[in-house]
């Protein structure tokens, strides 16, 4: 069996939440991910978004508070890790900022499971969105990518890194994380899994890997051009295979009765485990 990742920017609880959160779960039910990594999550007196969406599914949950929400201060809004697997100890990294009220964060859970090694470390995170932000996405790809590897520990399988992350796969910031591209004499490589393992055969569908798509009319709304933006990011594999990105695809872009899961489409992968 392969392990299976999905990520998914929740929009928080706009729109229609409750008919978008079904179709969430219809989507969790038909992919059976053993990780999920989930941006723009609430939580507060209350409101728990992730709890709302896994049920009595039987995941393991975390979460990392990045800022308070715009509209109910009450509330924490961040990021949101969900596991097939107990969660044995976590890590939470503020990333850099601008000095103003949009702050990030990255939460890493290391996860007792069956896979070469017995641990897995997989973070997520979710980066700043203005597309003048390019410097501040890339001084938080550097924290990010060190704090990643210094997390890691030799021999492991490959860490895993999924989110929202605001940029097309060639701003400097994502090209920074795939070793295309250097930031302050520093270099790092983690394999794009949809550049390694979409479905070309499925290409009709699923396009060019794009998640803020124009399709959805929540994103539309915004009056921005398509893109891809959410990722899911692995280190390299392990001597015998295990890590290879076998699959990549875009998935939550399906609208059922006039609702979209949100205005984020997700992306899926599934890695190599030996037999």
């Amino acid at each position: 069996m392969p392990l299976k990742i999905l990520t998914l920017n929740l929009w928080h609880d706009a729109g229609p939440w409750k008919d978008r959160a079904a179709l969430v779960r219809d989507w969790i039910d038909r992919l059976d991910p053993d990780l999920i990594g989930f941006q723009e999550v609430l939580r507060g007196e209350g409101v728990d978004l992730v709890a709302e969406i896994v049920g009595d599914r039987g995941y393991h949950v975390d979460f990392a508070r990045a800022s308070t929400f715009w509209s109910d201060t009450s509330l924490a809004f961040g990021n949101a890790v969900a596991s097939r697997w107990p969660i044995v100890a976590r890590d939470e990294l503020p990333l850099p900022d601008r000095g103003d009220a949009e702050t990030r964060v990255a939460l890493t859970a290391e996860i007792r499971a069956p896979v070469p090694g017995g641990v897995l470390r997989f973070t997520c995170t979710h980066l700043n969105w203005k597309f003048h932000h390019g410097e501040t996405r890339e001084r938080q790809v550097v924290a990010l990518a060190d704090r990643v590897r210094l997390l890691h520990h030799q021999e492991e399988f490959p860490s895993i890194v999924v989110g929202d992350f605001n940029a097309e796969p060639d701003s400097d910031e994502i090209r920074y994380l795939k070793g295309l591209h250097s930031i302050d004499g520093r270099s790092v490589h983690f394999h794009d899994a949809w550049d390694v393992a979409y479905d070309r055969e499925d290409d009709t569908v699923i396009g060019s890997g794009v998640t803020w798509s124009n399709r959805n009319p929540h994103a539309r709304a915004n009056h921005e051009p398509a893109r891809r933006i959410d990722y899911i990011f692995v280190g390299h594999p392990m001597l015998g295979g295990s890590g290879i990105i076998d699959h990549c695809r875009v998935v939550c872009d399906q609208e059922r009765d006039g609702i979209w899961p949100s205005d984020h489409f997700g992306v899926y992968a599934e890695l190599r485990l030996p037999s």
